[in-house]
């Protein structure tokens, strides 16, 4: 394999394996190049092609899984959930012994990660999303068994920069998935929805993007900086008998609330599953 580094990344002592680099793992990698953190960082990937990609892209080395986690004080797994098994049986001899092992592999427990690595080993659950690509993300952290406050803290510290972070327990993921994990996809539904909507209505199509996004950034702005629940934000859009209303209107005749609440309840049922090892 090649390798590439600069000599950032090269003099720093701490040295992070990133196990996997498509969308999620570039995402998270991007976030700590970003956040400019003293470490060196070694990326490895199933595909040749990608590794050479990433490791070009980021001016970090590219190595094999097991080179790239010996001297690795944090390994991150970002495989797809059915690559996990057979990566963990590769990587476990070669982990540091203090070494934390953060995994994004979506339904994969720390139960499952602690039973294939060595005894003891430090694993933290994570369950980011795609908008840690442009520091926007929102990653939840759920520490395994053997996870000590300085494992945790190195965690955060190396995801930080690609969003908000918070900590809760394990039980609680699948709930995450279904509203932060896989959310990202409903915005860009509902937005896809409204740019159709002003074609429909006689826009060129580069001006009703330009709108809908505009419009979507601006809300997210206001309740973020406001505080205030989007029912009270919502009212005040509300005149009586004016176009919102009329709007929102046809959208509760449509069911439209409803059904979000059960498309997110089956993105939650569906993570239990794959929790779960169903097929």
């Amino acid at each position: 394999m090649t390798q590439t580094a600069d000599s950032t990344t090269e003099s720093a002592g701490r040295q992070v394996a990133f196990l996997g680099v498509g969308m999620m793992g570039e995402a998270l990698l991007a976030g700590l190049v970003r956040g400019d953190r003293p470490v060196r960082v070694v990326v490895s990937d199933r595909s040749a092609e990608r590794q050479a990609h990433i490791a070009d892209k980021y001016s970090v080395s590219a190595r094999s899984a097991t080179d790239a986690v010996a001297g690795a004080t944090s390994v991150i797994l970002a495989v797809k959930p059915h690559d996990i098994g057979e990566l963990l049986a590769e990587i476990g001899p070669h982990l540091e012994p203090d070494a934390v092992v953060v995994s994004v592999a979506a339904g994969i427990t720390t139960a499952y990660l602690e039973e294939r690595l060595p005894a003891g080993t430090a694993v933290i659950r994570v369950m980011p999303n795609t908008p840690a690509l442009v520091g926007e993300g929102m990653t939840v952290l759920s520490p395994g068994a053997h996870c000590a406050d300085r494992h945790l803290t190195e965690a955060q510290e190396l995801i930080g920069s690609s969003g908000k972070l918070l900590t809760l327990p394990e039980s609680k993921l699948d709930a995450v998935t279904a509203i932060s994990g896989s959310g990202p996809a409903y915005v860009f539904y509902v937005v896809e929805a409204m740019v159709e909507a002003g074609v429909l209505l006689g826009l060129p199509r580069p001006t009703a993007t330009e709108l809908a996004v505009q419009t979507l950034y601006g809300a997210a702005s206001m309740l973020k900086e406001t505080g205030e629940h989007p029912t009270l934000l919502r009212e005040r859009v509300s005149s009586p008998g004016g176009t919102t209303v009329a709007a929102v209107r046809q959208l509760d005749e449509h069911k439209v609330r409803a059904a979000f609440l059960t498309a997110i309840e089956a993105a939650a049922e569906r993570s239990a599953e794959l929790a779960s090892g169903q097929p």
